[in-house]
C-alpha cells in the first residue's frame, strides 16, 4: 500500500498525476488528508481524499508520495502522521517519494544526506546534505524526489519502475501517450 498524502494548499498535478499513474499500473494506494476528508489544493479545488491521517496504518505499508505545493508542504511537515509515516519508512527501507517543495521534509530529517536529489528551484538549501541533480526526476535508493508540477509525470514513473518494473512504467506511459 502506498499512502499519498494531501494537506490543504498541495499542488494538484503533483499528487493527482502519482496517484492515476500508479493505479493504471494496478500499484495499490490511498490517498491520505492530513487536513480533514475533503483537501483543498493550492488553486482551491477540492479534492475528498480515500482516508483520513487518523486512520492510517503501517501494516501493509509499502512507502509514501508526498506532493508539494504552499501551504500544502508546510501542511504536511507540521502533521504527526506525515512525519510517522516517513520515520516508518525509513527505517524501514521503504519508499519516500516527493515532489517540488516537499523534499525540503526530508530534508529537515537529514534523510537526503549524501543522496542525489531535486527540489523545485529555490529550496535547495533545504536538502542538507543532498547531491543536487540537474534531472527532473531522481532516485536513489527508495528516495525518489522530482522538481515540480512540470516533473510530475517523470516522478510518476520512476515511483511505478521502483514499485514494480520498467515495463510497466513503459505500458503506463505508452497508454497515456507522453513524450519522452
Amino acid at each position: 500500500m502506498i499512502y499519498v498524502f494531501l494537506a490543504d494548499g498541495f499542488e494538484e498535478i503533483e499528487a493527482l498525476t502519482p496517484v492515476d499513474y500508479l493505479r493504471r499500473a494496478g500499484i495499490e494506494l490511498k490517498t491520505v488528508g492530513v487536513t480533514g476528508k475533503t483537501v483543498t489544493s493550492s488553486h482551491k479545488i477540492p479534492v475528498i481524499s480515500d482516508i483520513t491521517a487518523d486512520e492510517i496504518t503501517f501494516d501493509d505499508l509499502d512507502g509514501i508520495i508526498l506532493p508539494g505545493g504552499m501551504p500544502g508542504t508546510l501542511n504536511l511537515e507540521k502533521s504527526d502522521a506525515v512525519q510517522n509515516a516517513v520515520d516508518f519508512c525509513c527505517k524501514n527501507n521503504k519508499l519516500l517519494a516527493a515532489i517540488c517543495a516537499a523534499p525540503s521534509i526530508l530534508g529537515h530529517k537529514n534523510i537526503l544526506n549524501g543522496k542525489n536529489a531535486v527540489c523545485f528551484p529555490g529550496f535547495e538549501n533545504e536538502l542538507k546534505g543532498a547531491v543536487l541533480s540537474d534531472k527532473f526526476a531522481v532516485r536513489d535508493g527508495n528516495v525518489i524526489t522530482a522538481k515540480g508540477a512540470g516533473a510530475a509525470t517523470e516522478f510518476a514513473f520512476e515511483i511505478i519502475k521502483y514499485l514494480s518494473d520498467e515495463n510497466t512504467a513503459l505500458q503506463v506511459r505508452n497508454s497515456v501517450q507522453t513524450c519522452y
